[in-house]
């Protein structure tokens, strides 16, 4: 299986980005827990035009971030493995097992109770921890197992917009929404137009974002819906879609998907902290993504190819799903910002964080562990 240039280049940059997030998270943690902790915590929360740095970065920085995932899935759409459905259905498949069953377990152990509206948490994939993960293997990986995985969390990511904008709008304004819908369908002619010119697409983007962060919906969306106004083109490295997801890239890499886990995961962890993961959020959380994910990816994949609705490509085995699926269940940054969304109480966000920390490195060590040893007799495969 040959893999593309684009492909290749975004499988690297989220592998770089994937190391970089876990150097900065253990950074994090430490200073949060060290003897400048007192000023390390007050640094994300320096009021900047009414709203901390954390703030501006989980509805600002962010949204670029979900602007290159809905570049992403364009690209994948158009051109990639979502292209046709002989391609997309197993990792569409998967992706329903893997949000589905998670869901399921934690709604089991929280249904309710005040923590319920934490189901989307476990539900999430992070993508440049789980290639980040898989890329440390080396060159033994099949290409096909790389492309599974990256459409896999592609596709999770957007069920996870999808769950923040259904469940996680608590009251609209209308007139607000209204404006901001207004401004896509006026971004949306000027794509049919053919109107190549960055800069109507940016003016257009802020101010649907300042209308939308003022609408109840959360800010974010916007930046899948924007990708989708963007003119693809052909798709090749002169079109306007080509262009800026390229260019975003490496600063969401590395340095938007960073600074929000250094701001999220400044926890200090106090000496009783195990005493919050006696609880049926954590331990949902946790069950959730390590058990859930794996489960869930593994089963429905297995229904989809045994109904004859997906096809698993030859160089694909169900042991590689299997440790794809484990990956999977690496939450952090995804189940990190629905944790925020989800709840309010402080120590709730808190206990809920050090579950997704848990879980995403057990499902780390697990995914690696056994896709060493499945992968340890192949010879190395060329991309």
């Amino acid at each position: 299986m040959k893999l593309t240039k684009t492909f290749k280049t975004f499988f690297e940059n989220e592998k770089s980005g994937g190391l970089l997030l876990l150097f900065v998270t253990i950074i994090s943690l430490c200073l949060a827990n060290s003897s400048f902790q007192t000023e390390y915590i007050a640094l994300w929360e320096i009021d900047l035009g009414g709203h901390s740095i954390t703030h501006w970065i989980n509805d600002g920085l962010m949204t670029i971030f979900f602007l290159l995932i809905g570049l992403e899935l364009e690209r994948e759409i158009y051109h990639g493995e979502l292209s046709s459905i002989k391609n997309a259905s197993l990792p569409i498949m998967a992706a329903f097992g893997g949000m589905l069953v998670p869901a399921a377990i934690f709604l089991a152990l929280n249904y309710g109770t005040n923590t319920q509206n934490g189901a989307g948490i476990p539900m999430a994939t992070d993508i440049a921890f789980a290639i980040g993960i898989l890329s440390l293997l080396g060159n033994k990986v099949p290409p096909s197992l790389k492309v599974f995985l990256t459409a896999l969390a592609v596709i999770d990511d957007l069920g996870a917009i999808i769950v923040i904008a259904i469940f996680y709008t608590t009251s609209i304004a209308f007139t607000n929404l209204a404006i901001a819908l207004g401004i896509w369908v006026v971004l949306f002619i000027l794509n049919r137009m053919k109107i190549h010119n960055l800069i109507p697409y940016l003016i257009g983007g802020v101010a649907m974002w300042y209308f939308m962060l003022n609408s109840g919906v959360h800010a974010t969306i916007t930046g899948v819906i924007l990708a989708f106004v963007i003119p693809f083109g052909d798709g090749g490295e002169k079109s306007l879609s080509h262009k800026i997801e390229h260019f975003l890239h490496k600063p969401v890499a590395f340095v938007i998907l960073p600074l929000f886990a250094i701001a999220n995961t400044c926890i200090a962890i106090e000496s009783d902290w195990h005493q919050g993961l006696n609880h049926p959020n954590t331990f949902g959380i946790i069950l959730g993504l390590v058990i859930g994910k794996p489960l869930g990816i593994l089963l429905f994949s297995f229904i989809g190819v045994s109904a004859g609705y997906c096809v698993l490509p030859k160089s694909l085995k169900w042991t590689h799903v299997l440790g794809a699926g484990m990956l999977g269940g690496i939450g952090f940054t995804m189940s990190i910002f629905i944790t925020i969304l989800a709840f309010k109480d402080p120590e709730t966000i808190v206990f809920s964080k050090i579950a997704i920390l848990i879980a995403s490195l057990l499902s780390g060590i697990f995914g690696f562990v056994y896709l060493k040893y499945v992968l340890k007799n192949k010879k190395p495969k060329t991309s």
